[in-house]
């Protein structure tokens, strides 16, 4: 997953929003087939706005699935789809964050029939916008979603423009070995956690992994953090503009956070995700915090060395029963080419033959329709949806819960340079607020 090098780069990709309203990211569309830029700067889709079924053996499919394992459990799900309906799905798959960064104009130009999303706030707001298809037909035709999977599918209107593929539980990840050869144990409070932490730096361990520089990793810290100290209701508020980034409440988010600082793996803002994994991998890191996803940087033999715990309570009057688990899916153009096709498609995604091959082959992800024979998850897959089920409370993650465009614009500036000097807290939750007040307002 690439990112800009440098703020001014990722300030530069930013444009005017051509809709009141609308998100603040640079605009990009997804290219055509091999998802590759164009000389324009642009990334063309396969869409129209004909709304018409020219086609009617083939379907277009807009990716983020850029990584190799999930790029290669899409092409099975999508091979699956194919064999069952004589549908030819075109897949073109996108870089991770240049597709979320610029799916504005993408949306608003010419979209895939079909495409990856995300659920809850950011669908939708992009619904909302007249940019995304009724599913409400294809929904009559799903079985197997809680009651929640379906909330989270639902616009403003009441009508559902999402179809849940798979979800994911954040926490903190460690090495089942690495812990039993220096005797760990699982910290349940923060004290236990910092002490957990001065021990694995006197046995030569990074701590706690971390990178940055994707921007939007560190927003997972910050959800933990919020959560413990403040609780689900002030963090979703918080996120809907309801509650102001300089109360006392936030500061002391910050203040936390920047006495935890210390025990993460320094430089975090030149490191991918990815690369962080991989000091957990490489048993040079003694824990990271961060999705399910973690696993897709081990091999299929180190999965079951692979453990986790729900970040520790830091405040016993709120405990520690909320997280982040957020749930990836499909959405529909408004006006797709062959709407007949990705109606077939979407019915497709949503139900158990394809949930079925996404257990075969992905364990590093939980699939959201409970009709899939699960006797394949691994044994961290179990605790994990084990862990989802015992929550009390479930976010969906700071940029999914909250507008695309202040996310983007305000909040990973911020959460970097906090990293950077986390010294004036009062100062960064000004600049927030003022930002925010700005963009709640459009």
């Amino acid at each position: 997953m690439s990112r800009p090098r440098t703020q001014a780069e990722y300030l530069a990709r930013l444009v005017p929003p051509s809709v009141a309203g609308i998100n603040r990211r640079s605009l990009l569309a997804g290219a055509a087939g091999t998802g590759a830029l164009l000389g324009t700067g642009l990334l063309a889709g396969c869409g129209d706005d004909s709304g018409s079924g020219s086609d009617s053996k083939n379907v277009s499919v807009g990716s983020n699935q850029s990584d190799p394992k999930p790029k290669d459990v899409i092409a099975k799900v999508m091979d699956g789809f194919k064999t069952s309906s004589g549908i030819e799905p075109a897949i073109n798959t996108v870089d991770h964050n240049t597709y979320q960064e610029n799916i504005n104009n993408y949306l608003q130009g010419k979209p895939d029939d079909v495409y990856m999303w995300f659920a809850g706030y950011r669908m939708r707001f992009f619904a909302a916008k007249g940019l995304a298809g009724d599913l409400s037909d294809v929904w009559g035709k799903l079985s197997g979603f809680s009651d929640a999977f379906k909330k989270a599918s639902t616009g403003d209107d009441g009508k559902q423009y999402f179809v849940p593929s798979s979800y994911y539980p954040w926490a903190m990840f460690y090495r089942k070995s690495v812990w039993q050869q220096y005797g760990y144990q699982v910290p349940t409070t923060l004290d236990q956690l910092t002490a957990l932490s001065a021990q694995m730096r006197k046995d030569g361990l990074t701590p706690i992994a971390f990178a940055d520089k994707d921007g939007w990793p560190a927003m997972g810290t910050f959800d933990i953090l919020n959560l413990r100290i403040n609780g689900y209701q002030f963090h979703i508020d918080l996120m809907a503009g309801k509650e102001a980034w300089t109360s006392d409440k936030v500061k002391k988010v910050f203040d936390t956070w920047a006495g935890l600082l210390p025990l993460h793996q320094p430089d975090s803002l030149g490191r991918t995700w990815q690369e962080a994994a991989q000091s957990l991998q490489q048993k040079k890191s003694g824990m990271y915090m961060l999705g399910l996803f973690v696993g897709q940087q081990f091999s299929n033999e180190e999965q079951s060395d692979l453990d986790f715990f729900t970040f520790p309570e830091i405040d016993p009057a709120i405990g520690a029963k909320a997280l982040d688990a957020p749930i990836d899916g499909y959405m529909m153009a408004r006006k797709p080419k062959n709407k007949a096709n990705a109606e077939k498609l979407l019915e497709y995604v949503g139900g158990k033959a394809a949930a079925d091959i996404t257990v075969k082959n992905d364990p590093a992800t939980l699939v959201a329709n409970t009709g899939a024979d699960v006797s394949g998850y691994t044994a961290l897959q179990k605790k994990a949806a084990e862990l989802v089920g015992s929550a009390t409370e479930i976010a969906q993650f700071l940029d999914r819960d909250t507008r695309p465009d202040f996310a983007s614009t305000v909040i990973i500036p911020a959460l970097q340079q906090f990293i950077k000097d986390p010294k004036d807290i009062g100062g960064l939750t000004s600049s927030i607020e003022n930002q925010k007040k700005s963009i709640f307002t459009d």
